[in-house]
Formats: C-alpha cells, sequence, structure tokens
C-alpha cells in the first residue's frame, strides 16, 4: 500500500483547494456576530490559546471542539461557524488552538488540549461533551482513555470523534513522518486502540464517501472500544464535520443526546 496516497484527503475531493477559504471565511464572519471570548490563554506558547463561544442564555453545558490537520496545520480561526449548532441548542463551545509538530510532539499536544478543556471547564459548569474532527478525533478519544477519570472527565457524558485516527501505527509509513516523528513506543502509548475504553458513551462518526483508511480508522476505534459507529452515507472528510453548524442534524443530535 501506498500509505503517503491512502492518506491523502485533498487528492481525491472535488474543489479540496477552496474548503480552507470557505471555512476561514464562514468562522470569521460568524464570529463577528455571535457572543465569545478570543484567544484566552490555557498554556504558556501563543498557539496555546482557545475560543469561548457562548450562548443567549444560562449554558446547558460545554462542547469542546478539536481540530484536525494531521497535528501538522490549522487552527481554531478555521472552525468557529462549527459552535453554530450546540449554541442554538443552549451550548457554550470551547475550541482550542494548540503547537503542531515537529514544533513539539502528538504526545505533547494531547497534554495541550487537556489542559484547554480544564480551563474551559473552568469557566462553564455543567456536563460536558467532546467532539474532535480527524486528527482532533484522536486527541478527544486520547485525553479520555484514562481508567482512573480525574476532576473535568467525570463530568464528560459523550464523546464523538469524527473521521478519527485511532491508530497512529500506519501514518509511520507516510512521509508525514518526517514531522509527526513517531516512534513505535509512542504508536502504542498514544493510539486510542491500543488503549481503554472511556466510561462516558462514544459516537465514532466518519464519512460514506471517506478514503477507505479513515472508513477502516473508524471500525477499529469502534471494534477496540465496542462503542457505537454512524457511517454517513455522501459525506467525505471534508464535508462530513460541516452538519455541526446546523442545531437540527443528526450530528449535533448525537453530540448533545
Amino acid at each position: 500500500m501506498d500509505f503517503d496516497d491512502a492518506y491523502a484527503n485533498a487528492a481525491y475531493i472535488p474543489g479540496s483547494d477552496a474548503y480552507p477559504d470557505k471555512w476561514a471565511q464562514a468562522a470569521a464572519k460568524f464570529r463577528a456576530e455571535c457572543l465569545c471570548e478570543i484567544d484566552l490563554p490555557y498554556g504558556e506558547t501563543a498557539r496555546q490559546k482557545l475560543d469561548l463561544f457562548h450562548p443567549d442564555r444560562l449554558a446547558k453545558g460545554l462542547v469542546v471542539f478539536v481540530h484536525g490537520g494531521y497535528w501538522l496545520r490549522f487552527d481554531k480561526s478555521f472552525w468557529s461557524h462549527l459552535a453554530a449548532g450546540p449554541l442554538a441548542q443552549g451550548w457554550a463551545v470551547a475550541m482550542p488552538s494548540y503547537d503542531l509538530c515537529p514544533d513539539v510532539r502528538i504526545t505533547d499536544i494531547g497534554q495541550q488540549v487537556t489542559q484547554a478543556i480544564a480551563m474551559a471547564a473552568d469557566r462553564v459548569p455543567g456536563p460536558i461533551r467532546l467532539v474532535g474532527h480527524s486528527a482532533g478525533g484522536h486527541l478527544v478519544a486520547r485525553v479520555m482513555a484514562d481508567p482512573r477519570p480525574i476532576g473535568w472527565q467525570r463530568r464528560v457524558e459523550k464523546i464523538v470523534p469524527v473521521s478519527p485516527v485511532g491508530d497512529l501505527a500506519p501514518l509511520i509509513q507516510t512521509s508525514m513522518n518526517k514531522d509527526l516523528q513517531l516512534t513505535q513506543a509512542e504508536v502504542l502509548r498514544e493510539s486510542p486502540v491500543h488503549l481503554p475504553a472511556p466510561k462516558p458513551a462514544v459516537t465514532v462518526w466518519v464519512g460514506g464517501d471517506e478514503r477507505p483508511v479513515f472508513i477502516a480508522q473508524a471500525h477499529a476505534l469502534a471494534d477496540a472500544w465496542h462503542c457505537k459507529e454512524v457511517v454517513v452515507p455522501g459525506l467525505h472528510h471534508f464535508n462530513v464535520i460541516e452538519d455541526m453548524a446546523d442545531p437540527k442534524s443528526a450530528l449535533v443530535h448525537e453530540i448533545l443526546a
């Protein structure tokens, strides 16, 4: 198998080049119109900041969305509009950025996401839902794969990894690993498929038109954790997360149920 090709999403999505600009524009417009706190620091580096979006009433709880980009690209500013769905249902939404490889390792990113969630949880009381897309799906799964939940982890009621990378092992065989710097030891330590299933409910969500390896990754995580899996027909890796912006979508229902 050509692993670089297998994990190349953009090459197989028509009009893929237009997506980042579309996301960024929609996100900027949304931030200008909603009630939000921007660039709240949760750590020491410039990227360790989060945006916190507030509903127009007392929040029912907190949704945390962790972005993807193979731990190599993007930041929170591309995804603000995805807060619209949970916000309309009365939930606050936190979106962190984090340092990227090769400046840090995937293990370090997981620790930063844990800090970000803890900081947001201190600001918003009530139950917590965790959502992540692609690499972000890996991260929200990884931060909860602890047999002894403490603090904010006890408040988490649902985890929804969307198109997650549950097994990091294949990425060692990609050219990305020059920057990811994955080792076999880190793969075993940081891959959710090798870790205990968390106590909260988990739903693995993936598009039916995604690359075969992402469908296989979703199956592997659902099988390892014996959890619910939803394959959405007709959606690919870039648009599978867009329904989070729709308060009436099946994805938002699943996150908040």
